[in-house]
């Protein structure tokens, strides 16, 4: 069995194929429905945040890397997708089309941005660690673990104080990596639930599919049907990515064959590292 996986937002900008036709006109589109190209990533839409035009950006990265496979003929048995993957996981999987999916990053992006109008976020990466003395760090600061990615790899977000101290802490304590990201909102955490209402506003402007093909969410390793998608749009955001558990589910599916549809690598990486301690 074959899966797509799609990953989140990218740490930074890259090259795009700027040639290609297929990836000139979602980048049209996109244009066309945010004022975001991502043919000129670092100078479009100044208006929006880093955050929201990374977003934007690797949801058309994906969404054109999933139109070359199939063009190839790769057709997934099974779709996975880690944080901001859902977008561009949905339309692949037929539950929405890619103007609905770079609408959704757009608008939930923005009004995600709202929050660090108030406060100041921040993303911190923790590898070497493992769960248990992580979470006490987290709650000796005040933060959350937003990604469960391995059993030593972890994300932590919250205000950008209280990452830095937790990264400090977890460097004593020996992780062996600890690096910050700035971030417009504490992302998968409790705290998205201060914009809920205005989450599920935006969500239900939109209709949703029976995806063709299964879709498989982090939270519950549960395959999302066109009912469950509104609920679990907004539900996400408020909640860990559990990776390692929804990688392990879909081993235990029978899947064989993994195929990154997005920017980089790093969920590749993920994968072989929960295999090496199986």
């Amino acid at each position: 069995m074959i899966c797509w996986m799609f990953p989140g937002q990218p740490v930074a900008f890259a090259d795009t194929p700027v040639n290609d036709p297929e990836f000139q006109k979602i980048a049209l589109l996109c244009q066309e429905t945010t004022g975001f190209n991502p043919l000129e990533s670092c100078t479009s839409a100044s208006d929006l945040s880093q955050s929201v035009r990374l977003q934007l950006f690797g949801v058309c990265v994906s969404l054109y890397r999933a139109k070359v496979l199939a063009r190839q003929g790769s057709v997934p048995d099974v779709i996975a997708e880690h944080s901001m993957g859902i977008y561009a996981s949905l339309a692949a999987s037929g539950a929405t089309d890619d103007v609905t999916a770079i609408e959704l990053a757009w608008r939930i992006g923005v009004c995600m941005a709202r929050m660090g109008m108030q406060r100041e976020y921040a993303l911190g990466c923790i590898i070497g660690l493992t769960r248990v003395p992580l979470e006490a760090i987290v709650a000796n600061n005040g933060i959350y673990i937003a990604n469960y990615n391995t059993s030593r790899h972890f994300l932590l977000a919250g205000e950008r104080e209280n990452v830095a101290a937790a990264l400090a802490e977890a460097t004593a304590s020996g992780a062996f990596s600890a690096s910050v990201f700035p971030c417009d909102a504490p992302l998968h955490t409790p705290r998205i639930e201060e914009i809920a209402g205005e989450l599920r506003r935006i969500v239900a402007d939109y209709r949703f599919y029976e995806p063709r093909i299964p879709l498989v969410e982090h939270i519950t390793q549960t395959t999302l049907t066109a009912a469950a998608i509104p609920r679990f749009m907004v539900e996400e955001l408020s909640r860990p990515v559990y990776w390692e558990t929804t990688y392990r589910a879909l081993r235990s599916r029978k899947v064989t064959h993994f195929q990154e549809v997005g920017i980089g690598s790093a969920l590749s990486k993920f994968n072989r590292w929960i295999d090496s301690e199986s």
